[in-house]
């Protein structure tokens, strides 16, 4: 098994550590995220740092890298306080995956990258049509982070859209059915394949399969 230092971290070359660190920590879930600025210009980039932070009321936290002169997302957020989660299908990851390029200020991924947008009565924020799981935000806290520059922003869910037969009666939202994607790193993504549910952990007893 190899065995890396901190030492061995800070000499690392960039583009190797920022892939090592970047897959590190595995799987992890994989989003398209939808924002317009006030002149209704919209902007859509794919997202890999998006994780559950509660369920009442519903908030999921995300993490955006630090401010550029052409990163419009964190602006869009701030001045509108809406945006949109969309899951990536494997038909066209490639162009999800092209959201990720530094388009110029004010220019639409959506148009650049061939994506449609739609909406949802009431909310300001576009989704990303084909999507098959997309789900509205509005903002309730943006939380700079010293560290490294970073920000957390959190949303609190107030729209919800998958297709037919994706939620099963117990509320689970069935992503594998979905097609949904995930990722590692920077620039791989995977299809899911579903081992089972098991029935809610209790001490001393083996867990069922649902």
């Amino acid at each position: 098994m190899n065995t890396i230092d901190s030492k061995d971290i800070s000499e690392m070359e960039k583009s190797y550590r920022t892939n090592l660190i970047n897959s590190l920590n595995g799987y992890k879930s994989l989003h398209l995220l939808g924002t317009v600025n006030e002149f209704g210009i919209t902007n859509l980039c794919i997202v890999s740092s998006v994780f559950h932070m509660g369920s009442n009321p519903p908030l999921f936290g995300m993490i955006i890298r630090p401010e550029r002169e052409h990163n419009d997302t964190l602006k869009n957020i701030k001045s509108s306080s809406q945006y949109t989660l969309n899951n990536v299908l494997p038909e066209w990851y490639k162009s999800a995956h092209q959201t990720s390029a530094s388009y110029p200020a004010g220019e639409s991924e959506f148009k650049a990258c061939g994506f449609v947008e739609s909406y949802a009565e009431g909310f300001k924020a576009p989704f990303v049509s084909v999507s098959t799981v997309k789900f509205g935000l509005e903002l309730r806290q943006v939380v700079p982070m010293d560290i490294n520059g970073t920000t957390l922003v959190i949303g609190e869910v107030l729209h919800i859209e998958a297709g037919q037969g994706l939620i099963n009666p117990d509320g689970f939202l069935d992503h594998h059915l979905a097609g949904t994607l995930t990722s590692t790193g920077l620039d791989s993504y995977y299809q899911t394949k579903p081992l089972g549910r098991l029935s809610y952990a209790k001490p001393g007893i083996e867990p069922k399969e649902l």
